[in-house]
């Protein structure tokens, strides 16, 4: 059984965290991530809607069911971040990638345990201008609080 790491996403920005997930999950550990909607990513709020907003907009020149595709929900778009930093195509990323969740909220299964955060991935409290992944998610469509 592969060692499980659990990790509270409130306040730590988006990146930085994804980057800290990777080596983990890589090296063979399971990565449960907690409040995937209170990451954030920082910068002008004007420019991170457009780069969101511009992943939705995006379309095959045929049909557009065929994607391509881009998540709303907050846990969904940690786990595209991340995969964006794995070697999908191959088998050890995609079973890397098997190794991690992402949930909204705490689920109740998981409400006694142990939760860790990663100091490097904390938001600086210099950084003035930031959106929560809960915001950025029902700019593009998220629409309800659990999935």
């Amino acid at each position: 059984m592969a060692q499980k790491v659990y990790i509270d996403a409130s306040g730590l920005v988006l990146g930085r965290l994804s980057s800290s997930i990777v080596p983990l999950i890589m090296s063979g550990k399971e990565v449960v991530v907690v409040n995937s909607e209170k990451a954030v990513v920082t910068g002008n709020k004007r420019f991170i809607m457009d780069k969101y907003l511009s992943l939705r907009r995006r379309r095959t020149l045929t049909n557009p069911r065929r994607g391509p595709f881009f998540p709303r929900f907050p846990d969904r778009i940690i786990r595209r971040t991340v995969r964006g930093m794995l070697p999908y195509k191959k088998t050890s990323g995609r079973e890397a990638f098997r190794r991690l969740s992402a949930f909204i909220g705490v689920p109740e299964e998981l409400e006694g345990k142990e939760f860790m955060t990663i100091e490097s991935a904390k938001i600086r409290s210099s950084a003035s201008r930031f959106m929560t992944l809960e915001e950025i998610g029902r700019q593009i469509g998220w629409t309800h609080m659990e999935r």
